[in-house]
């Protein structure tokens, strides 16, 4: 029998919701492309209902305790003595979201001697330190799909409020407030910007074809270029690299995997070749730009707004720089935990638990190292010595 570890974010600060503001959410059977949603062979949870927090359990209680297996779910993750630190020493599977990560350092790895899965529910595996698992022969999971239209939108509505200055026009309303040349003095239009992605895999691409209709100039650059009728459908031009790009772009979104070629990419020096007065979007990892360097952009002009939903480390401290640097849009890390995409990424995790349980293969999609080597989607987005 397996001992199941889930680590999650905290229950609501007024407890576990009794109802909530919509009755069902729509059914999506397929992701753009045509890979499958997830298939488990049951669920035990309600689709829009809180999954994601301590006391939503992933909806997996029942199916795991019914088969003999035990689970233990907890927020406490860090520090020492930890929950998550105490429980994982005989733990066979460890299961935590990218919104409430729980590190799976090398040491961590080598203290815990029983570990064979770790289980990203959600996308994005780079809180698992990948070297290690391979090492120590630790298949490395994720729901793959699940959440990456959420993450689009969330970044689609970043832009608009950066570009449109919504979140300080909006203060002035609840402040009492009713001064229009305040709100608009730092207000534009999209229309007619021009828009650039790093990375324009499955995120970045919905993001390019949710902007098309704003009548923007598309940008875009990646390891591997588009196909040319997706460049020809949305008109986009492609750049060799994210220093190429950025220059041309009145804003820039950043939808790429952290790894060696990424980590620190937007620091003084590239920003500095922006646009006075342009936007930057990082939904990706907190990672990728230096953390001071963006703030000092934001306090000197260079950057006319900066909006992201990842931090380093999660959850950020009280004294974090990005808590009060000026026009900044930033949220805690919930653009891939939408009530609709954690009835996926659930689902998706029951999927994978079934077929490792009972010794099937797991859909290869959702591999991110297994066998000692990285597979499936992680061949393709990571690479070793990933932070």
């Amino acid at each position: 029998m397996a001992k199941v570890l889930c680590v999650l974010y905290d229950d609501p600060t007024d407890g576990y919701p009794k109802s909530y503001a919509r009755d069902d959410i729509p059914v999506i059977d397929h992701y753009p492309g045509g890979q499958t949603t997830p298939t488990p062979e049951a669920i035990d949870f309600t689709p829009g209902h809180l999954l994601g927090s301590v006391s939503g359990e992933l909806g997996l209680r029942s199916f795991l305790e019914k088969a003999g297996h035990t689970l233990v779910v907890t927020s406490d993750k860090d520090g020492a003595g930890s929950v998550f630190d105490r429980e994982l020493a005989d733990a066979d599977v460890v299961i935590s979201q990218p919104f409430w990560p729980a590190y799976l350092t090398p040491e961590r790895i080598a203290a815990a001697p029983n570990l064979k899965l770790a289980v990203t529910a959600g996308i994005g595996s780079d809180h698992v330190d990948l070297d290690a698992a391979i090492a120590h022969g630790v298949t490395v999971a994720e729901v793959t799909y699940c959440n990456s239209i959420s993450v689009a939108e969330h970044v689609v509505m970043m832009i608009l409020g950066l570009v449109r200055n919504y979140l300080p026009s909006h203060q002035v309303v609840l402040d009492g407030g009713w001064n229009i040349a305040d709100c608009v003095s730092r207000s534009y239009d999209l229309e007619g910007m021009h828009v650039g992605t790093v990375a324009a895999g499955r995120i970045g691409l919905a993001v390019l074809r949710r902007l098309a209709p704003f009548d923007v100039k598309l940008h875009y650059t990646d390891r591997t270029r588009l196909p040319e009728s997706a460049e020809r459908e949305l008109n986009l031009t492609f750049h060799e690299s994210a220093a190429a790009m950025a220059p041309h772009c009145d804003v820039v979104t950043v939808n790429a995997p952290l790894h060696p070629e990424t980590e620190g990419l937007f620091g003084d020096e590239l920003l500095g070749t922006m646009k006075r007065g342009a936007y930057l979007i990082n939904t990706a990892r907190a990672l990728i730009v230096d953390r001071d360097a963006v703030d000092r952009a934001l306090r000197s002009g260079q950057l006319a707004g900066y909006a992201g939903d990842v931090w380093y480390p999660q959850p950020a401290p009280a004294d974090h720089p990005w808590r009060t640097m000026p026009h900044q849009g930033m949220t805690p890390h919930i653009s891939g935990s939408s009530l609709s995409a954690q009835a996926r990424y659930a689902a998706g995790t029951r999927e994978i638990l079934e077929n490792w349980l009972a010794g099937r293969p797991i859909r290869d999609e959702y591999l991110i190292v297994d066998g000692g080597k990285l597979a499936g989607t992680g061949a393709k987005s990571y690479s070793v010595h990933t932070r």
